[in-house]
Order: C-alpha cells, then sequence, then structure tokens
C-alpha cells in the first residue's frame, strides 16, 4: 500500500493544483477581471460562483460562465413567482 507515500501522479498534479490556485487567487484581484469594479467576468474562470476580492465579503457570480447567469435568472424567477403568491 501506498498510504502516506508520494506517487508519482501527485508529483505531477501537485504543481498543476498549485498553479491553479495561485491562477484562481491572481483572477479575483486582477482589475480587467471586473466589470465597473462590481461585476466578475472572466471566461477562463469555470467556477459558478467564485470568491469576491475581500473573501469576507462572501462569493460573486461569474457573469462570463453561462452556467452561473442562468443560475441566477433562475433564482429571481424563483423569488419573484414567491413573493407574487405570498400576496
Amino acid at each position: 500500500m501506498n498510504i502516506g507515500k508520494k506517487t508519482s501522479l501527485n508529483k505531477i498534479y501537485e504543481p498543476q493544483q498549485l498553479t491553479l490556485k495561485k491562477n484562481k487567487n491572481n483572477w479575483k484581484q486582477d482589475p480587467d477581471n471586473w466589470v465597473w469594479g462590481l461585476f466578475y467576468y472572466n471566461p477562463e474562470d469555470k467556477r459558478i460562483f467564485p470568491p469576491k476580492r475581500i473573501k469576507e465579503f462572501g462569493w460573486t457570480i461569474n457573469f462570463a460562465n453561462p452556467n452561473s447567469v442562468f443560475l441566477c435568472v433562475v433564482l429571481i424567477l424563483v423569488l419573484m413567482i414567491l413573493s407574487e403568491s405570498i400576496k
């Protein structure tokens, strides 16, 4: 068993994971990925809800990802339907 031992696959994937993590941190700090400083738009970032620039403020929507825009529209529609049904 290789429990606790590094395999050759780990040696390959660890640098890639570190690079990906660095990219994700750089993406959210890059002002070119923020439209008007409010809306996150990065086609390279596949996350639906990336963290905001200041992570204590929560997450935002990646408007370059069509899945996140669709999810946002569905959420707004559900909230509108619920508010109409309460009246």
